[in-house]
């Protein structure tokens, strides 16, 4: 499996970017999965429905499953944030596994930089960026700089840099 990620700003569109380059990806025959990173807290289960009773009882883990789908929640009660090889590890064998955030991890990824943001490049700083996608001209940068509009191109991109074949 391999994996590739895509930091960026707040603000800088790394979700419509990756909302894009999936059906692009999955469109050529390559099998996609992400890992999103929260900076914040979040719930995904509804109050009142009896999975977030008994995750809110106290349950570690909690599987809810249907015909069309099955979700697991996983509370870690105090024992702090998993790793990005934790959580990778938990995922099921795709061709690709697709990280947004997680910029501090050494993963190799694409950043994500839009001017309007007014705040820096992560990629000067960081060599595990190894292209960057814009939504303008950059100079004095030493990686390939992608059109941010080009779906198509960056799919290439992923798809040439991860050494993976698609239809």
């Amino acid at each position: 499996m391999k994996i590739f990620g895509l930091a960026g700003w707040s603000g800088s569109g790394k979700t419509t970017l990756l909302t894009l380059l999936i059906p692009e990806l999955t469109g050529r025959g390559i099998s996609v999965s992400t890992i999103k990173h929260a900076h914040h807290r979040f719930d995904i289960d509804t109050p009142g429905k009896d999975s977030y009773k008994h995750r809110k009882a106290g349950a570690r883990e909690v599987m809810v499953t249907s015909v069309d789908r099955w979700a697991l929640m996983h509370e870690n009660r105090g024992e702090g944030e998993p790793d990005v090889d934790t959580l990778v590890a938990k995922m099921a064998p795709v061709d690709l596994l697709l990280i947004e955030g997680f910029k501090s991890y050494p993963h190799e990824k694409l950043e994500v930089y839009r001017t309007s943001v007014g705040k820096s490049l992560l990629a000067p700083e960081d060599d595990s960026i190894v292209a960057i996608a814009c939504d303008g001209a950059l100079s004095d940068i030493n990686r390939p700089v992608l059109n941010l509009d080009d779906i198509p191109g960056i799919g290439d991109f992923v798809i040439s840099h991860c050494n993976l074949s698609g239809s």
